[in-house]
C-alpha cells in the first residue's frame, strides 16, 4: 500500500511539473511588449492602458498570439532579453546610468528593438540618451516608402497625427545598427495616446483606429525583421 501511494504521488508531481513547464513554454511563445522604466523624472508610466489595448487590437486583427498585459522592465533587469520589444514614452526627462546604457546597447545590438513615442516633452533628453547608446549611429528620418509604413496596413503619407501641439508634421526616426532598424522614434504625433482607453484623451474612433493600426505595423515589422 505504501509503495503504491508513493508511486502515485510521484506520478502526480511529474504530471504537475510537465503542465507547469508546458504553460511556461506557451507563455514564452506569446508576443509581448515591455514598457521600459527609466530614471530622470519623466513619467515612464504614462497611459497604462496603451499597451494592453494595442496588444488586444493585434490579437483581434492578426494571427499573432499575444501576451495581453504589458510587462514592465528596467535596463538592468534579468528578464530584459526575454522581451522582443521595449516601449517608452513620457513628457519629461529621460536618464540612463552608464551601466544601463551599456546594457541597452547590448540588448539592441543582439536582436532587441526599442519603440519610443514622444508624448511632448522628452525629445531632447531622448536624443541625448540615444547618442550615448549609439554614438556612431544617429537618428535618421525614415522615408514614407519604408516597410514599417506598409508592413500590414498602408500609410502612404507616413505617420498619422493623433494629437496636435505645434502644428508640425509627424516624424518617424530610426537608428540602424549593422543594417538593422533597432530603434523607431515617433515625434509630433502622440501615436501611443491613441492606444489609450477612449475616455483618457477623448480621441474620436477614427483617430484611435489609425493609431492602433500604425502600432500594429510597428510590431509586425519587428517580427518580420
Amino acid at each position: 500500500m505504501g509503495v503504491k501511494i508513493v508511486h502515485k504521488s510521484v506520478l502526480l508531481c511529474t504530471a504537475l511539473f510537465v503542465l507547469f513547464v508546458s504553460d511556461a513554454l506557451a507563455q514564452k511563445s506569446l508576443f509581448s511588449i515591455a514598457r521600459l522604466k527609466y530614471g530622470g523624472g519623466g513619467d515612464w508610466y504614462n497611459d497604462p492602458s496603451a499597451i494592453p489595448n494595442l496588444l488586444q487590437f493585434i490579437k483581434e486583427n492578426t494571427n499573432i498570439a499575444v501576451m495581453e498585459e504589458q510587462a514592465v522592465t528596467e535596463a538592468l533587469d534579468e528578464q530584459l532579453f526575454s522581451y522582443p520589444v521595449l516601449f517608452m514614452t513620457g513628457h519629461g526627462r529621460i536618464s540612463f546610468t552608464t551601466e544601463e546604457i551599456v546594457r541597452l546597447r547590448h540588448y539592441l545590438a543582439h536582436g532587441g528593438f526599442l519603440y519610443a513615442d514622444d508624448d511632448y516633452g522628452m525629445d531632447s533628453s531622448f536624443r541625448e540618451m540615444m547618442k550615448k547608446i549609439f554614438p556612431d549611429n544617429g537618428l535618421v528620418e525614415l522615408p514614407f516608402s519604408h516597410d514599417i509604413y506598409k508592413s500590414h496596413y498602408k500609410f502612404e503619407n507616413g505617420l498619422p497625427k493623433t494629437h496636435e501641439h505645434d502644428k508640425k508634421a509627424p516624424k518617424g526616426y530610426g537608428i540602424f545598427f549593422q543594417g538593422r532598424l533597432v530603434v523607431f522614434y515617433t515625434y509630433e504625433t502622440n501615436l501611443s495616446d491613441g492606444w489609450a482607453d477612449p475616455e483618457v484623451h477623448g480621441d474620436p474612433p477614427a483617430k484611435r483606429e489609425e493609431a492602433l493600426k500604425m502600432g500594429t505595423n510597428i510590431m509586425i515589422y519587428v517580427l518580420n525583421n
